[in-house]
């Protein structure tokens, strides 16, 4: 190959890593906002679930929608920019297990472990993406790609969000545990459903 088609290949493979990276990041960023969720149950817990349940239809019925071919202004937009590769074509599950995942820990634990299971889907599940995209160098055995450096990333976010709502720290270690295992299993996007309840089933459990 000529220096000129390596460096064109080269340059291809950085531009993609980058569309990837652009990605994840709007992926994330929204993923991030359920951390307002334990918020907004302080304030309201019955208009917070009647929030997150709307939310998730409507997204729901607006992915049906762009689909069959038609463009719902900014929802179909913000869609189509958070959208993986392995997305193209097909609908984006992300955002309904996201607000699935939400829900179910508001509507079936207590505090703290409703709190502690949905920070730790916001931060450990959404910055161990992030982190793995842009640091994870070391892929981990049966987990579909997942990297030690997102699982490290994950295990400190949960420690550091449980300790904050309870602190008490050899039980959010405990928790930042085994939502890391959790996460790392190869669960696609169903992980915002396996990792709240995991989590909070060992918050309930332990506090």
């Amino acid at each position: 190959m000529s220096d000129l088609g390596l460096i064109l290949t080269s340059s291809k493979k950085r531009n993609s890593i980058l569309s990837e990276i652009s990605t994840e990041f709007i992926r994330k960023s929204i993923h991030l906002l359920i951390a307002f969720v334990p918020l907004l149950a302080d304030w309201n817990k019955v208009f917070t679930i009647f929030l997150l349940s709307s939310g998730t239809l409507v997204y729901a019925y607006s992915e049906y929608l762009r689909m069959a071919g038609f463009r719902i202004p900014l929802i179909s937009s913000v869609t189509a920019l958070a959208a993986r590769k392995r997305d193209a074509g097909h609908f984006v599950l992300g955002p309904v297990t996201l607000g699935i995942g939400a829900l179910m820990a508001l509507v079936l634990y207590p505090n703290p472990a409703a709190s502690i299971a949905i920070y730790a889907l916001a931060f450990g599940d959404g910055l161990s993406s992030l982190a793995g995209r842009i640091f994870g160098t070391i892929r981990i055995p049966f987990t579909g790609g997942k990297s030690l450096e997102g699982s490290l990333t994950c295990f400190l976010a949960v420690l550091t969000s449980s300790y904050s709502v309870t602190a008490d720290l050899p039980r959010s270690a405990i928790i930042a545990s085994v939502a890391t295992v959790a996460e790392a299993l190869p669960s696609k996007d169903f992980d915002n459903i396996l990792l709240p309840m995991i989590t909070g089933l060992v918050a309930v459990f332990l506090f």
